[in-house]
């Protein structure tokens, strides 16, 4: 589905390319494709890189550009420039500027866990919670995340 809509998000960005949103999308549509095929990081995580890069820059005061660029620092192994370490700076400069982001204490949740603090990660799921009880995901993940 993400590969589906990568033209469509190309298309946005060609017709108006200085709106930070139109790049962001791009950006997540080309990482969310890398998953489904390890390969395909190398045909699209230039993409997901550079697209959500352009969006920080464009628009600094969007949190959920932060959001957007901590999942990709997420997944790509440090060596690559990436790692935990710098996915959690992301969700904290998303918190810092929207601290009602259920999105970013999600994420930095599950970023803390990985970095095995657990005890901060279950802080963030429960906050992320507290501002979208309804999102299954985020309790998914405060139930396998350690108490300690």
């Amino acid at each position: 589905a993400a590969e589906a809509g990568i033209g469509a998000a190309k298309k946005a960005v060609e017709l108006k390319p200085g709106v930070a949103e139109y790049h962001r999308i791009l950006g997540t549509l080309c990482g969310q494709v890398i998953p489904a095929n390890v390969l395909a990081g190398m045909k699209w995580g230039g993409c997901a890189r550079d697209e959500v890069n352009k969006a920080v820059e464009l628009d600094g005061k969007a949190a959920l550009n932060y959001v957007s660029r901590g999942v990709g620092n997420y997944y790509l192994p440090p060596m690559f420039g990436g790692g935990v370490d710098k996915a959690i700076g992301d969700f904290e400069k998303a918190i810092a500027l929207d601290g009602k982001s259920a999105e970013a204490w999600l994420w930095l949740g599950i970023a803390q866990r990985k970095a095995g603090r657990n005890a901060e990660a279950r802080k963030a799921l429960e906050k992320s919670l507290q501002l979208n009880p309804a999102r299954g995901w985020a309790k998914q993940q405060l139930e396998k995340t350690p108490k300690q």
